[in-house]
């Protein structure tokens, strides 16, 4: 694992540093096993990046740079540098929700400054073949905080109501709700629709590939 970058120049340098090299280049330099594809080693990228770029936060519920108050995420782009996927954020709250709002949220703080890293993802190109992209050092505009801050009440305004089972990945402009979990037995405490505690699937707070594919385009003018 590199040392933990003191500034944000110098975090953004490594970053810069990676880009055009390939993941099997990078995991040969961390010393790393390049998986035969990401169906049981989902995360594996992102780890990859995380040991080259010194992240210090490990599974830890602050931001992976923790001093310096970004998170890394990285996001799988096709053939036209559109992503390919959803961007999971945060596991999102369902129960002990008095007093919460957007501003002391987890979300907002994840999401305050994001370090987006671009990798090759289409599925046809060898995993150790697949090349890093130049990075974007991001914090949303007034603009997109606003559509955020829109979606995350309405959602939450749901689950407080014990509808978090009518909740669908169509609601919400950019941002989802959907279960999150690695198997179907993992159920955590909700509210019912009269404010009784009911057993379901934890959910998990993703960014849509619409709202991703805009932040890139503005930034790269693809």
């Amino acid at each position: 694992m590199q040392p933990t970058p003191k500034t944000e120049q110098e975090l953004l340098m490594r970053a810069n540093a990676l880009a055009g090299m390939t993941l099997g280049e990078l995991a040969q330099i961390a010393n790393i096993t390049v998986p035969p594809d990401l169906r049981r080693d989902k995360g594996w990228v992102g780890q990859l990046l995380e040991w080259h770029l010194g992240a210090s936060a490990g599974s830890k519920p602050v931001p992976d740079f923790a001093d310096l108050g970004i998170e890394l995420k990285t996001i799988p782009v096709g053939y036209h540098g559109r992503p390919l996927e959803t961007t999971f954020v945060c596991v999102a709250p369902l129960i002990g929700l008095h007093g919460l709002c957007w501003e002391n949220s987890h979300i907002r703080h994840k999401l305050a400054r994001v370090l987006w890293i671009p990798v090759e993802g289409e599925r046809d190109i060898p995993l150790a073949e697949r090349h890093v992209g130049s990075p974007l050092l991001w914090s949303p505009s007034a603009e997109e905080e606003q559509q955020l801050r829109q979606d995350w009440e309405e959602l939450m305004d749901m689950i407080v109501l014990g509808q978090v089972e009518q909740i669908t990945a169509r609601h919400g402009e950019v941002l989802q709700l959907r279960p999150k979990a690695a198997n179907s037995k993992a159920l955590t405490e909700a509210y019912g629709a009269n404010g009784q505690p009911i057993k379901t699937l934890p959910r998990g707070f993703y960014l849509k590939t619409h709202f991703t594919a805009g932040l890139l385009e503005k930034y790269f003018i693809l």
